[in-house]
């Protein structure tokens, strides 16, 4: 088995808040990562991909390939974005490192061209970091704002 790793770059801001919990125990918790109007990083994403190389090309997967999948996939969509309110399949999630590294396997793991994705590791500093392999994790989906005062007018 070879193990080939793609990594990428992007800068966004997000809030770590629950909806369901008080303001008093969401700063409690989340402490500065709850301010209303969200902080950002400099995030650092390395994607693996695992399998035997192609006789043809020496390829496990074609990393230019692999690149425009990221691109395409994550990368255009959450560069530069606020976490919690800009980005379609993140939406409803409280946006941890932890959350976005299983949001963007799924998001990436079926349009693989060859090989099998490996692992996820996610930078949200040259500190805090998580790495995700593929395991199942059910994470918890909020009501939007907009949807909840919508359904308590109805």
């Amino acid at each position: 088995m070879v193990y080939v790793t793609r990594k990428e770059h992007f800068s966004a801001s997000h809030r770590l808040y629950n909806p369901d919990w008080s303001d008093e125990r969401n700063e409690a918790v989340f402490d500065k990562c709850n301010n209303p109007r969200g902080h950002g990083h400099n995030y650092v994403m390395e994607v693996t991909v695992a399998g035997m190389p192609d006789p043809e090309t020496g390829y496990v997967i074609d990393l230019k390939r692999l690149r425009d999948i990221l691109n395409a996939e994550i990368i255009d969509k959450v560069d530069h974005k606020h976490l919690n309110y800009d980005v379609d399949f993140l939406q409803g999630i409280i946006p941890t490192v932890e959350n976005l590294a299983v949001m963007f396997w799924s998001a990436i793991d079926a349009k693989l061209p060859s090989g099998k994705l490996h692992s996820l590791k996610l930078f949200e500093s040259d500190n805090n970091f998580c790495e995700y392999f593929g395991e199942p994790v059910k994470i918890k989906k909020f009501a939007l704002q907009n949807e909840s005062a919508y359904a308590e007018l109805v």
